[in-house]
């Protein structure tokens, strides 16, 4: 039994026309002689009326009284809803499909609400309904704890929900369908010269993803990565010929791999500067973990340190240094900006091309990290549309 596993996004499924363009990538595979299993996120996005943050607002937002476990009941509901209003315009156009909850599908999850980890995916149900359908739509982003509740993956789980089970059920390979045709170089959007990327490997669209790109979540690359199971991120209103970016091993066959694969941003950040040794550090840091305060892109000397949160984490960081008493200073409105490519390993000369290119344009380095396979800078917001041209103009468009 030859068996895929196809991902829409809540773009894909927010109304008709989109899941009628869905479909036609459905009927492809079926004709192609595949058992297809359909993994949908919940309909459209923020202001949908069934959308995860929607059904948020309906408890509150972030001011709700429910606990986690409460909060997953509400925003499961999203899903099942998705996957229910597709089965059914599937049946209407003849498609031989069924409904099935996370639950149903076989997912098992840990206790841990709202970022619940899949700790079993059971193929039983899902291989019995392919004995007597062509397709079978599954409910993304939940599952069942340990306890027999209903749980959630996070924010993107619905990516990881497709590669899991297309690990789980031995499929050829797993599609994510968004609303763009594939891997870029950088966000179309700000770069009016950035390309589509035809093949990058797991680790490469991994740190995109991770650095900002939001065309696929991690999680879901890392579990394609173990498995070294073929993914494609493809566009829902692609022609069904038009495959999109596809996600595999590293070629080591080519001689020269490219230096560069990408350039990522992450915005809304905020830069907090203390002039501390490592002893007051430590306490520091162990304060704003006791907080819930995520930090990230850290720089430590003895007698300074440097770390980014997000926007919010600022301000909640912001009261707990006053509280304390710590002089720090803040710089809001940051962003950063990441230079990803799995061939910068061993190549001398990235961050002075990058330094050079920036200096010529006026922009103001405010931080910056290295590891073998990206380089980050912190600019600000005013600036880091110009920073993401530039290094995109320098490293891949020549």
């Amino acid at each position: 039994m030859k068996i895929m596993v196809q991902k829409f996004g809540g773009t894909s499924v927010q109304d008709d026309e989109s899941r009628k363009s869905a479909m036609r990538h459905i009927e492809h595979a079926v004709n192609e002689g595949y058992k297809v299993a359909i993994v949908v996120s919940a309909i459209g996005r923020k202001g949908a009326p069934y959308a995860t943050d929607s059904l948020l607002s309906l408890v509150g937002g972030e001011r709700t009284k429910l606990t986690p476990r409460e909060l997953d009941m509400i925003v499961s509901v999203g899903e099942v809803i998705s996957t229910a209003v597709f089965t059914q315009m599937l049946k209407e156009n003849g498609f031989n499909a069924v409904a099935m909850t996370g639950p149903d599908a076989g997912f098992r999850t840990n206790n841990d609400y709202q970022n619940a980890k899949v700790l079993e995916v059971k193929t039983d149900a899902v291989l019995d309904a392919f004995a007597s359908h062509d397709v079978v739509v599954v409910s993304g982003f939940q599952g069942m704890s340990e306890e027999g509740h209903v749980t959630t993956l996070g924010r993107g789980g619905s990516d990881t929900s497709a590669a899991l089970l297309a690990v789980a059920l031995d499929a050829e390979r797993v599609d994510i369908f968004t609303d763009v045709s594939g891997m870029m170089t950088a966000d179309p959007r700000i770069v009016k010269n950035a390309h589509f990327l035809k093949t990058v490997s797991y680790d490469e669209v991994a740190n995109m993803a991770h650095e900002g790109a939001k065309v696929i979540h991690p999680r879901a690359v890392e579990v394609a990565h173990q498995a070294h199971l073929p993914m494609r991120i493809r566009s829902t209103w692609d022609n069904v010929d038009e495959l999109g970016t596809l996600v595999t091993d590293k070629n080591l066959s080519i001689e020269h791999y490219r230096t560069v694969t990408g350039i990522a941003h992450q915005t809304g950040l905020t830069q907090i500067n203390l002039s501390v040794n490592n002893t007051e550090a430590e306490k520091i840091f162990k304060v704003l973990a006791e907080n819930e305060v995520s930090i990230d892109f850290i720089n430590i000397s003895p007698n300074q340190v440097v770390f980014n949160t997000s926007r919010e984490d600022g301000l909640k960081a912001k009261k707990i240094f006053e509280e304390y008493n710590i002089p720090v200073n803040f710089v809001e409105n940051c962003v950063k900006v990441s230079i990803i490519g799995g061939g910068m390993v061993g190549t001398p000369g990235v961050i002075a091309k990058m330094v050079t290119a920036l200096s010529k344009t006026g922009v103001e380095i405010l931080q910056t990290a290295d590891s073998d396979t990206t380089v980050w800078i912190l600019v600000t917001e005013d600036n880091f549309k110009l920073a993401v041209n530039t290094l995109h103009e320098a490293f891949l468009e020549n």
